[in-house]
């Protein structure tokens, strides 16, 4: 940013994202401009920094015009897909990858990624529009979320010509909103309404809310997110408190656990954002306090902590397609990279993610399989209350 809009309200990179082969990154750089970046960037060692955007022919500068609260690449295949695309010409899947902008107006604006030109917009949010998600089986479908209280589902073969489903319930904010894998169920959070629900992807209904412990204080709702199987949902919430992350089935509707951290002052330690990682083994965090935690969930603990940092200013996150990388996003506009710790996923981890991405909870329990194999198909297997302990 320019010296006179540093630190400035507008600065802030609310999003970011990678394509779903790993050769783009976009974040939103505050006061309407989002950078789309070649990956990797080209890197300086000797200062730790990667070099400026601009200096690859194919980067681009987009200017929204708004604000920008969400962004997402599109379209996502689905996993199976993706592992049969990776040997694929970066060049031509580039041909066809959009990338849609939610803008402060409501409005959100499909870019292609190639030449970097506005291809349409889409119109229909009354609030920002918060959260932007593709839908994982290589269609090109939409879904937003925003301070108008609604969810939207999009088409974009229609080119914006055509109504949204309109999904209402929530009685205030958005604050996010996450796809599950197999496509069958929308999860959003609704900020200051508390309410966790689950919405049905192929007859635009609601399904229920998530109901967990009632806290006797006030809190708000910041994040959810799938396990890559599905078998899982992760939502953050914070309060005078702190914050906790409670970890759901989204097929029963139980509460399997909770990841539990305590601060003094109300406002002093939020938590931001969490993502599950591509191969599901770690669960990214992002506070104010701390720039990233991650959580190795097989193991039961932290395997990565920041230093505590008030000024790290958190806002956002996401994990590299092919792992080994995390992207978080701060207040001032600017964007970190961390290595992830590589770790080698257990047999019955690789099972139930095989087993789980198309298999429903219900569905497992009635397998006619004996029972102790029958347990390392459930995440119950990891419902304990973690405490987090401080790590210096």
């Amino acid at each position: 940013h320019p010296i006179s809009l540093e630190g400035r309200a507008g600065c802030e990179t609310w999003s970011v994202d990678f394509s779903h082969d790993g050769s783009w990154f976009a974040w939103t750089m505050g006061h309407g401009i989002v950078w789309v970046v070649a990956w990797p960037l080209r890197y300086d060692k000797a200062n730790k920094v990667g070099i400026a955007p601009e200096s690859h022919p194919k980067d681009q500068s987009l200017n929204c015009g708004q604000t920008v609260w969400g962004l997402a690449f599109g379209p996502r295949p689905s996993k199976n897909q993706a592992l049969k695309d990776k040997a694929a010409s970066c060049d031509r899947k580039s041909s066809r990858l959009l990338l849609a902008t939610g803008l402060e107006n409501g409005v959100i604006k499909i870019w292609d990624v190639a030449t970097g030109q506005l291809r349409f917009d889409l119109r229909g949010h009354e609030g920002i529009a918060r959260e932007l998600v593709f839908t994982p089986n290589g269609k090109l479908t939409l879904v937003s979320s925003s301070r108008d209280k609604t969810l939207r589902i999009w088409d974009l073969t229609q080119k914006g010509k055509k109504e949204s489903h309109v999904l209402t319930g929530h009685k205030d904010w958005i604050s996010c909103c996450s796809i599950s894998p197999d496509c069958s169920m929308i999860a959003s959070v609704g900020r200051f309404d508390r309410m966790v629900c689950l919405w049905s992807l192929r007859s635009y209904t609601f399904i229920k809310n998530l109901k967990g412990t009632n806290h006797k204080t006030f809190y708000l709702l910041a994040s959810c997110d799938f396990t890559p199987d599905g078998a899982l949902l992760a939502t953050a919430a914070f309060s005078g408190s702190g914050w906790w992350i409670d970890l759901w089935d989204p097929y029963t509707a139980q509460k399997l656990a909770s990841l539990v951290d305590c601060c003094e002052m109300y406002g002093q330690n939020q938590i931001s954002s969490l993502r599950f990682s591509p191969d599901g083994l770690y669960l990214a965090i992002v506070t104010e306090d701390r720039a990233l935690q991650l959580w190795e969930l097989g193991k039961r603990g932290m395997v990565m902590q920041t230093k505590e940092d008030r000024a790290s200013n958190g806002l956002c996150c996401n994990f590299h397609p092919h792992g080994g990388v995390v992207a978080t996003g701060t207040r001032d506009g600017h964007v970190r990279f961390w290595k992830v710790p590589r770790s080698v996923p257990s047999l019955s981890h690789l099972c139930r993610s095989a087993l789980r991405l198309s298999v429903s909870t219900q569905q497992v329990e009635a397998l006619p399989i004996p029972r102790r194999i029958l347990e390392t198909c459930f995440w119950t297997t990891f419902a304990i209350l973690f405490e987090l302990s401080s790590i210096d």
